[in-house]
């Protein structure tokens, strides 16, 4: 059990190319030779040398440049490195050191989020190899009130795996209905969270079909229209027919949101509206149409890694709404399908042990994943050990000994992989709907400082993801969820280099928060 609770709570960045840059005597930093150089925002697609100084791109030219240290990038793309709105596995150095052998450069746990915001933030400052960020927690906030057991120390939060066997939680998050008092301080705890420099909201009522009260993500939208900021929204229904349907979990927040403002996110969404996935995002169009900032996040998977005792995967919904079986519901501690037995067996005893499970079809999945206004997010997950069942935090931790769902490893290079052998999109689209188009939705949304990321432009911080588009797959399978990607041999963070020759260096730190405004900090 106590294993089980980290793992569920551990899922608790102008000037354009008009102009060629003349010859500069200057040494850089860094120096990116002869790469073909994406900026989705511009649509510069041109082979050209990068130099990077005091962590920003400083030029961008035909010319021979000279740097400190070089980098040969012929054949391969320089793109903007990618952000990762959608990541359970943050805090953890093992997770990072997966995260970047994908491409990513800035993490961010924005689905569940963490609380108390400036703890989790101050526990995170110079031990970072990306960069990171998060949202205030409402999933956090629901088991502050409703758990009267639930302690911190020095002000724990609900997703750092170093203090978790100290807060005694329980599941009144997840089935806890709230008084109206107890809405209005869970409110006030999320909006403490955004004070303190949450960078929006993040809200699971799937998790708590039957606990959690509309009040909640009212009120969650109400903040987020407040304070110029967004809710990333797990829907309250995964399925297909009615009452139920993953349509009506989408409806309700988007109500929400047009009546009140703010920004919205809809997680992982064809695993949560399915058969219904091309209405969800007509309608996400239509409301975008008229102002209200709302986008679609997919996975790159027909499958998804949530913990057995999910609402959604109970009978009759996962099978009679969702059209799945036990059989599609994988133990990940053993890599064993459930029977009906197994799955009764473990809602008794271990209801928090992390499972994988079916959910989409490949044709609304690869539908989604190219459509145009879609963004990709991981869902990463951390899985456990194998000898143990513990989660896996050392950033030494062998790739073999983990049991994991393999987005946690695989997505970013899995994308590209796809681009190539069964051309789902255009090269350029796959690297904005990973880099660009979720620091625009943010920078918009509350986090100006995200203007500085996703582009490969002058002044720009030197966030990049150099891959051979040739070669760059995905390793990881369901067997061995933590195989790192191949073909992406170099990633920069701020002007660092982490990872040289495909390898994660270890002990180098550059990653910088990723941080909305502070307008409150907690008192020690």
């Amino acid at each position: 059990m106590k294993n089980n609770l980290i793992i569920l709570f551990a899922f608790l960045v102008a000037f354009s190319y008009g102009q060629k840059q003349t010859i500069s005597n200057e040494t850089y930093d860094l120096v990116i030779l002869n790469g073909r150089v994406m900026d989705p925002e511009t649509m510069f697609n041109d082979v050209a040398n990068v130099g990077v100084k005091d962590g920003k791109i400083a030029i961008i030219t035909e010319s021979d440049i000279k740097g400190k240290e070089m980098i040969d990038a012929a054949g391969h793309v320089v793109a903007p490195g990618f952000i990762d709105p959608h990541t359970h596995n943050v805090p953890t150095p093992f997770g990072q050191k997966l995260a970047l052998r994908d491409g990513v450069t800035t993490a961010l746990e924005l689905e569940l989020g963490v609380l108390p915001i400036d703890f989790w933030y101050d526990r995170m400052k110079g031990r970072s190899q990306t960069n990171y960020g998060a949202t205030a927690s409402l999933e956090a906030a629901r088991e502050m009130v409703l758990n009267p057991n639930y302690k911190t120390k020095d002000g724990a939060l609900i997703n750092d795996s170093g203090i978790q066997d100290e807060t005694h939680l329980t599941m009144a998050w997840s089935k806890g209905i709230a008084t109206d008092q107890q809405v209005e301080q869970i409110i006030n705890l999320v909006e403490e969270g955004l004070k303190q420099g949450g960078l929006g909201i993040g809200y699971t009522p799937g998790y708590m079909v039957k606990g959690a009260r509309s009040e909640e993500g009212i009120g969650a939208q109400k903040l987020a229209g407040k304070y110029g900021r967004f809710v990333y929204l797990h829907g309250r229904f995964s399925g297909q027919l009615p009452p139920n349907d993953g349509l009506t979990g989408t409806l309700q927040q988007l109500g929400a949101a047009e009546a009140y403002g703010g920004g919205l996110v809809i997680a992982h969404m064809t695993a949560q509206t399915l058969s219904q996935t091309k209405q969800a995002q007509a309608l996400i169009d239509a409301a975008a149409k008229k102002g209200i900032p709302v986008k679609s996040e997919i996975y790159a998977y027909t499958y998804g890694s949530t913990i057995v005792g999910a609402d959604y995967l109970q009978p009759d919904n996962y099978q009679n709404n969702m059209g799945h079986d036990y059989k599609d519901i994988t133990n990940i501690s053993n890599m064993q399908p459930l029977t009906k037995e197994t799955y009764e067996q473990l809602m008794k005893e271990a209801p928090l042990t992390n499972v994988t499970f079916e959910n989409a079809t490949k044709e609304d999945l690869y539908w989604a994943l190219s459509y145009p206004n879609s963004m990709i997010g991981s869902d990463a997950f951390p899985g456990v050990s194998k000898s143990d069942g513990s989660l896996p935090i050392d950033w030494d931790t062998p790739y073999e000994s983990i049991n994991a769902h393999p987005r946690g490893a695989g997505t970013h290079a899995r994308i590209l992989k796809l681009v190539r052998e069964e051309n789902l999109m255009p090269l350029m689209l796959a690297v904005s709907k990973m880099s660009f188009m979720p620091a625009k939705f943010l920078q918009e949304n509350g986090v100006p400082q995200m203007a500085n990321k996703g582009r490969i432009q002058l002044g720009k911080d030197a966030d990049i993801t150099i891959f051979d588009p040739a070669t760059v797959k995905d390793n990881a399978t369901p067997a061995m969820g933590t195989l790192p990607s191949t073909g992406i041999p170099y990633v920069i963070v701020n002007g660092t280099v982490v990872v040289k020759d495909s390898k994660v260096l270890k002990d180098v730190f550059p990653g910088q928060p990723i941080r909305a405004a502070i307008q409150e900090q907690k008192t020690p």
